[in-house]
């Protein structure tokens, strides 16, 4: 069909890293933007709809690259969208190519390889502004002449252009610009030509592009070979770009392809190397030449560079001592602010889910539906919406320095400290972010290119204490750590204690970070290469809009699976429900429910009355969870937590904590009997009392405490983690493999802990 004539014209924003992109799409889209993943993959994909003259548009943002040879999985996708092999999105119809004004020469290359796929495409050189500073001049009109496409200079963080770009658009997709002459030298477009013929022979398949050809001929990695399939209806590429080939369901291993085609594409490039046309030495030299064309007599460059403000800046910023002494204290206010700043929202969800549980408590009877609708549901709902305001807030920090410049700098300034555990100075910035909270600084992962790397940072980000975990040693330290001072009142038992669990996460991440690198996720490093773009103004309307999109994935995708985790979790605390067993519980309550009524004056012995009331609601509580599932799975495993200082109680507590570590102090007050108040003070006093059961040894000491905080510090007892680890691997397999290999840690270490403090004399 032709584009003039489709409802909805799909139209790909293309361009090179920090070249403005993402700022001209939200200028262009509006608030009409979607944010999600692309199908099969854990790139993130944004739309927008807009209308000009009449003609509706459908906006891809596709990932930044350099160039349509792909190496990273952002690349690849960017490449599968415009050629169509991309499952469930629509062929493109038109290109914007959105180049910087101050780096034309090296965006012009990625404009060239556009320019062969014979789309309707339009250049919007951004940065104007930078470049005038610079006093770098640009004759537009004649570039658009020798490009031979529109050409429009937009301050795309300003909107300045917007309406000049749309009509240039829809002057492009009405009357499209005649297809690229061929840039390469005779030999080459001979095998071009060869291999057109070669593969309408073998597959039984339509002409092939002359621009698929030369893309397969240059890719050496073998990426698009084993992607393209012929279609279903055996109609081959046919002329247009995603007609009639799909790979998203019949994608082989990288590099297979057809033997045939295999084989034809070896044979040609030994041709070229012969006839001394090396592949891929060719492609720059030919598109560099091409671009230095394009700009003759279009640009202008002062002789003379002058030093700029980025410079100035840059001069302090990534100095080994100034610059890491800065990063420190803008990773000091932004981790600050994702406790500090998230804390009265936190607060507030958590007081809105109290009310409204106590609102069902007292309209709805008692049974499994005000079970379910609050131990289950609301506590579902309210744990999701409780990770929300950190992730929003650190999102936003992660936005303003991405925008403005300067995480291109943090990742530079940290490269080689992560390099000596195997990693990138981009890996830095997420597991920093750990510390506040797994879920975000898993989703930060995003801003690492290189594939083992990210991996490897999320599969090791949750053994970083996180804040959900502080619940759990605040209780036990309290209770059990003695309250010693040394060196004169500076240094504090309690305060090394969680200092030492905090140090022990990391000591276990970086060497569970070296081993994963020097075993799965072994392979050659690739060279940290780094373009530091030029500071500027962050847009707020584009990070508060990035903000918002990544929120509203987090809720879509990781909330609905918490919600059924904590359903499920609910189920087996609630289930069996026998009442005979609390038969005598439930007499002496109502009958003191009687005698509250009766006490209307008496304000003492009425107080008295509700106190062993809500004690009466702990204990059949209790009763209910002991006997359980989960109470039964906890007296199944007993056996294996007994060598760890554990009773089936704490055995029971962990296996429910599994939504969130944080649950395991309130389940632990439902086990023992314990009621709760601000500082847990009747639960450190009946953790203290209790004892084994048919006997009279307490069941907690020191290293029984130890023990605990340990397995919480090494384990992954988070279902909010693994649901966005599950996401954003896009596989269970990973998720999976990172609860086992942490929980056998935990255990590992919790049986040490325990069994060393044991003979030690605690």
């Amino acid at each position: 069909m032709p584009a003039a004539a489709k409802s909805v014209l799909t139209v790909a924003l293309i361009g090179n890293p920090n070249t403005g992109k993402s700022t001209l799409f939200s200028a262009l889209a509006g608030m009409s933007q979607h944010v999600a993943n692309y199908p099969g993959a854990t790139v993130e994909k944004k739309t927008g709809r807009m209308t000009c003259a009449g003609q509706r548009y459908e906006l891809i943002d596709l990932p930044g690259l350099y160039s349509l040879s792909p190496r990273s999985r952002d690349e690849m996708v960017a490449v599968d969208v415009l050629l169509g092999q991309q499952k469930g999105a629509n062929p493109v119809d038109a290109v914007i190519c959105i180049v910087d004004a101050v780096n034309l020469l090296r965006n012009l290359y990625l404009v060239s390889q556009v320019r062969e796929l014979g789309l309707p495409t339009v250049v919007a050189v951004n940065m104007l502004d930078v470049a005038a500073a610079r006093s770098i001049a640009l004759d537009l009109p004649r570039l658009e002449r020798q490009l031979g496409v529109p050409v429009v200079g937009v301050q795309a963080h300003r909107r300045v252009g917007i309406a000049e770009l749309k009509a240039a658009l829809a002057r492009a997709v009405k009357d499209p610009a005649p297809g690229e002459e061929t840039l390469f030298p005779p030999v080459f477009e001979d095998e071009v030509a060869r291999l057109q013929g070669t593969f309408s022979r073998t597959a039984g398949a339509g002409p092939m592009p002359a621009f698929l050809a030369r893309r397969l001929l240059l890719d050496t990695s073998g990426y698009l070979a084993g992607r393209l399939r012929p279609s279903v209806d055996g109609s081959g590429l046919g002329a247009t770009v995603g007609s009639s080939y799909h790979a998203g369901c019949t994608a082989g291993p990288v590099g297979s392809g057809t033997p045939a085609l295999s084989t034809a594409l070896q044979e040609a490039r030994e041709r070229l190397r012969a006839a001394c046309c090396p592949i891929p030495a060719v492609e720059p030299a030919v598109r560099y030449a091409w671009a230095e064309r394009m700009l003759t007599g279009a640009l202008s460059e002062p002789d003379r560079r002058r030093p700029t403000v980025t410079d100035r800046i840059d001069h302090s910023l990534t100095h080994w001592f100034w610059g890491l002494l800065f990063f420190a204290a803008v990773m000091l206010i932004v981790f600050q602010s994702v406790f500090t700043w998230a804390r009265p929202a936190m607060e507030a969800i958590e007081g809105a889910e109290t009310a409204l549980g106590g609102w069902l408590q007292n309209h709805l009877a008692e049974g499994a539906l005000r079970s379910l609708l609050v131990g289950g549901v609301l506590s579902g709902v309210g744990s999701v919406l409780q990770f929300l305001p950190q992730i929003l807030i650190l999102f936003f920090f992660l936005g303003i320095l991405e925008d403005c410049g300067y995480l291109a700098r943090a990742a530079f300034l940290m490269d080689k400290f992560m390099a000596r555990i195997g990693l990138s100075g981009k890996s830095f910035i997420p597991m920093l972010s750990c510390f506040a909270c797994t879920v975000p600084g898993i989703m930060a992962a995003r801003v690492i290119e290189n594939e083992r790397d990210r991996l490897t940072t999320i599969l090791v980000a949750p053994l970083l204490t996180c804040s959900a975990r502080l619940p759990v040693y605040t209780l036990l330290i309290a209770a059990f750590i003695p309250d010693r001072t040394y060196c004169g009142g500076l240094l504090n038992l309690q305060g090394l204690t969680l200092a030492g669990l905090y140090l022990l996460g990391i000591i276990v991440a970086v060497t569970a970070a070296l081993v994963l690198k020097k075993t799965l996720l072994r392979g050659q490093s690739p060279p940290f290469v780094l373009e530091l773009p030029s500071y500027k103004w962050p847009s707020l309307r584009t990070v508060v809009q990035r903000v918002l999109g990544r929120g509203w994935i987090f809720l879509h995708t990781a909330g609905t699976l918490i919600l059924a985790v904590s359903i499920l979790v609910w189920a087996g605390l609630y289930y069996p429900h026998h009442s005979d067993a609390v038969a005598p519980l439930i007499q002496e309550r109502q009958q003191l429910q009687q005698q509250v009524k009766q006490l209307a004056g008496n304000d003492s012995a009425r107080s008295n009355a509700e106190v062993r009331l809500r004690e009466i609601a702990r204990e059949i509580d209790g009763v209910h969870q002991r006997h359980s599932i989960l109470g039964r799975l906890g007296h199944f495993l007993e056996p294996a937590v007994r060598p760890l200082g554990w009773d089936w109680r704490i055995g029971c507590a962990v296996i429910a904590s599994l939504p969130a570590r944080e649950v395991v102090v309130a389940t632990m007050g439902v086990m023992y009997n314990a009621g709760e108040d601000e500082d847990n003070r009747a639960l450190k006093e009946r953790l203290r009392d209790v004892t084994w059961e048919g006997s009279g040894k307490p069941v907690f000491s020191i290293p029984t405490a130890l023990s605990i905080m340990v397995f919480f510090a090494l384990c992954a007892q988070c279902g909010a983690t693994l649901a966005v680890m599950r996401r954003e691997t896009n596989s269970w397999r990973w998720p999976a493999f990172t609860f086992a290999y942490m929980t056998v840690l935990a255990y590992l270490g919790a049986l040490a802990t325990y069994q060393v403090g044991t003979w030690l004399g605690g």
